[in-house]
């Protein structure tokens, strides 16, 4: 019998001072009050109560066993209390993954105002292009580009992650605008490192599609450091238009090759099952949505 709900019992009989009146407040029967103690009596090999068919009294045994008892169930009670109050309201630790550029541009600063809103709230946000795995590592949400492969997880879908083309009116002005993929031979090109054949970019060219170019005059690990090589007119980037949008207003950065970008990729938010999240998750989940709705990369 399950040891928690045999000590429940045990404390409601002493309480209530006969099987029968424990049995009205538990709603089971009296036979099973019975079985309850008895199971507890054989597993710690010692009598709890003395019963006779008028009355019952507590053992010394029993006595000292019902007072710990109620402090086991009243921990119980404070840690359910606890789950209870994480229920009522965003509180706690939430653990965040998401790609460098996106999770730098769009939710750090969805977690900035989420933890403005919920000072219960403490986040920790790790930015970088590995897949973590959410239940070994224990992560409450992840944001994901591209195709899914993890079925087991809910996937949420967040918006599209657009790239464009750009240069410096400097490099433009020295090396000439792109007309087409076929052009960029002719052109230095800025790339990302950790862009291979299974992931890199590809540009839908007149016949076939072209990938970004596999030799490129500077590859960087960082999306930053490309966009200022590409500011000081290094050559043309490809890159998140997230990471690019003030530089592209400003006239700083100039797009091109517009009708030959790549195709946008999705992007879903990634979390466990669970049958009654807790609001911490679902707060952080409608409020990244708003944040990427109202920045108008909805669509």
């Amino acid at each position: 019998m399950d040891k928690l709900r045999s000590m429940e019992i045990f404390v409601t009989a002493v309480e209530c001072g006969s099987f029968t009146d424990a049995a009205a407040r538990l709603e089971i029967s009296a036979v099973m009050v019975g079985k309850y103690i008895t199971q507890l009596e054989a597993e710690l090999g010692a009598r709890l109560l003395d019963r006779t068919t008028r009355r019952q009294s507590l053992t010394d045994a029993g006595r000292v066993y019902a007072q710990e008892c109620r402090r086991v169930l009243e921990q119980v009670a404070v840690a359910d209390a606890s789950v209870e109050r994480l229920r009522a309201t965003p509180s706690g630790m939430l653990r965040i993954s998401a790609p460098s550029s996106l999770g730098a541009c769009i939710v750090a600063p969805a977690v900035a105002t989420f933890l403005q809103q919920f000072p219960q709230v403490r986040a920790e946000l790790d930015l970088s292009n590995r897949m973590v795995n959410l239940v070994e590592e224990g992560f409450d949400l992840a944001v994901r580009i591209g195709d899914l492969r993890d079925g087991d997880l809910v996937a949420k879908p967040l918006c599209l992650y657009r790239m464009v083309i750009c240069a410096s009116p400097a490099y433009l002005a020295r090396y000439g605008t792109p007309q087409s993929p076929q052009d960029l031979t002719a052109h230095r090109c800025l790339s990302h490192m950790v862009w291979n054949a299974r992931n890199e970019w590809r540009l839908p060219g007149s016949e076939a599609e072209s990938p970004w170019r596999r030799d490129p005059v500077l590859a960087c690990n960082d999306g930053l450091g490309l966009k200022m090589a590409a500011l000081a007119g290094a050559g043309l980037l490809l890159q998140p238009e997230i990471l690019l949008r003030d530089e592209i207003k400003r006239g700083e950065l100039v797009q091109v090759l517009d009708a030959w970008l790549p195709t946008p990729r999705p992007v879903h938010m990634v979390y466990r099952h669970d049958l009654r999240r807790l609001p911490k998750l679902s707060g952080f989940i409608e409020h990244l949505q708003h944040t990427v709705t109202t920045l108008g990369y909805l669509h």
